[in-house]
């Protein structure tokens, strides 16, 4: 198997808070939007999210359980700067996040991070870490 990956799709209770925060709050436009189903933003060359109605996810896996929801997962918003840090995460409040962990220096790594969680518990991570940068081409490059 290629080292590839072309979606993320994580079950999504509320798709219309969902809508709300990715469309309306933070101004992505999706690349589909099907109204009670799913929404799909193009993230990255190659690399799309996708935020699936719970109940029609868990009928897509046959699955008799409802999904829970997404834990032990961190999307993650890298800037160019320390500075960046917490205002992007209070670009991401505005748009209707709740704060996790507020903007700070990691324990380790010389990041500086904070974290957030969207309307539907998806938590995003927001960094800054001198020690890597982020290609034009979406490439990342440590050291």
């Amino acid at each position: 198997m290629d080292q590839q990956l072309h979606f993320i799709t994580f079950a999504t209770p509320d798709l219309d808070a969902a809508r709300k925060f990715y469309k309306v709050g933070l101004g992505w436009d999706p690349l589909m939007d099907v109204p009670g189903e799913i929404l799909f933003f193009q993230v990255a060359p190659g690399l799309m999210l996708g935020l699936f109605d719970a109940e029609k996810f868990d009928q897509d896996l046959n699955n008799a359980t409802a999904t829970s929801g997404v834990s032990g997962v961190t999307l993650s918003h890298n800037v160019g700067s320390a500075a960046e840090v917490p205002t992007t995460i209070d670009a991401l409040v505005a748009a209707g996040a709740t704060v996790v962990k507020p903007a700070q220096a990691g324990a380790f790594g010389g990041i500086f991070h904070g974290h957030v969680k969207d309307p539907n518990g998806i938590v995003w991570e927001v960094a800054h870490n001198p020690g890597w940068k982020i290609n034009d081409d979406g490439t990342v490059v440590f050291g």
